[in-house]
């Protein structure tokens, strides 16, 4: 029996797939403003697709919202599908737009922004298990972190 198939999308949304909170404000670092994650594929060790080694994720950024700012020792892709702003990669900002493709280096610091007056939606994929994001401290000197821990551990574990 075959567990392949297709999640049916729509403005935003998927069949069957809840949108989730970005990140717990586990610390008073954790400074974003309204993003949603939808966990697409990869997610849990019972779910069909227990063969991927990655998630696939969809962000939506509402305008004027903004991700952590936050690094980690994992690399990921991102791929715009919606929308226009920016993205921090270091020290350097860049515009994004529907289609642009950006890698984030391992230990990059980074934050994604819908600061051009509309909602910034994007794709990314993300090794399954990986190590967790560190808060930057934005007020603090540059690349510094707040607590956190930053051992692997299994996204797909519930």
């Amino acid at each position: 029996m075959s567990r392949s198939r297709v999640i049916r999308g729509g403005a935003g949304d998927w069949t069957g797939i809840e949108p989730r909170r970005y990140r717990h404000g586990e610390d008073g670092l954790a400074r974003f403003r309204d993003v949603t994650r939808h966990t697409l594929l990869g997610v849990g060790q019972a779910s069909s697709e227990a063969g991927l080694g990655f998630e696939l994720r969809y962000f939506e950024v509402a305008p004027g919202g903004y991700s952590s700012l936050e690094r980690h020792e994992h690399g990921h892709a991102v791929v715009i599908v919606k929308g226009r702003g920016a993205v921090r990669l270091g020290e350097a900002t860049e515009p994004v737009s529907a289609l642009d493709v950006v890698y984030v280096a391992p230990h990059d610091v980074h934050r994604f922004s819908a600061d051009a007056g509309e909602a910034l939606g994007f794709l990314c994929v993300v090794d399954r298990v990986r190590d967790r994001p560190v808060v930057v401290d934005e007020d603090g000197p540059a690349g510094s972190a707040s607590p956190g821990a930053t051992e692997p551990r299994d996204r797909g574990a519930p």
